[in-house]
């Protein structure tokens, strides 16, 4: 099963403030930890939303709109993640929940998500 380990942004990863060493240095050991247990697809985090963009679409059939960033609703902006390939959802949740306060600072929140992996599970 894939899930995405989604790392919430906050006030100071918006800011492109980097973490501290030490937490450099758990993630670093969480991210070893998750390649040697071999659950480990991918891990990536992202710049500021101050360097994304944003496109909606407002109306049905309509034309999209572009918005460029900076977002400043952080708890619906991305600072990163991580995919996952576990036996189940609770592996999911258990490795989701060892991984450190993403953004030290007291602020960090993650997201766990599973992940289609056919088209059977969208119902296409």
């Amino acid at each position: 099963m894939l899930f995405m380990v989604i790392v919430k942004a906050s006030a100071n990863s918006e800011l492109g403030n980097l973490p501290s060493t030490e937490l450099m240095e758990a993630m670093k050991k969480y991210n070893e930890e998750l390649v040697e247990a071999g659950v480990r697809v991918m891990a990536k985090g992202l710049h500021p939303s101050s360097n994304g963009v944003r496109i909606s679409y407002p109306e049905p059939g309509g034309r999209p709109v572009v918005t460029d960033g900076p977002f400043h609703d952080t708890e619906n902006v991305i600072a990163g993640f991580i995919l996952i390939d576990v036996k189940s959802r609770e592996e999911a949740v258990e490795w989701a929940m060892r991984m450190p306060d993403p953004q030290g600072h007291g602020e960090g929140q993650i997201e766990l998500r599973r992940i289609f992996e056919t088209a059977e599970e969208t119902g296409s």
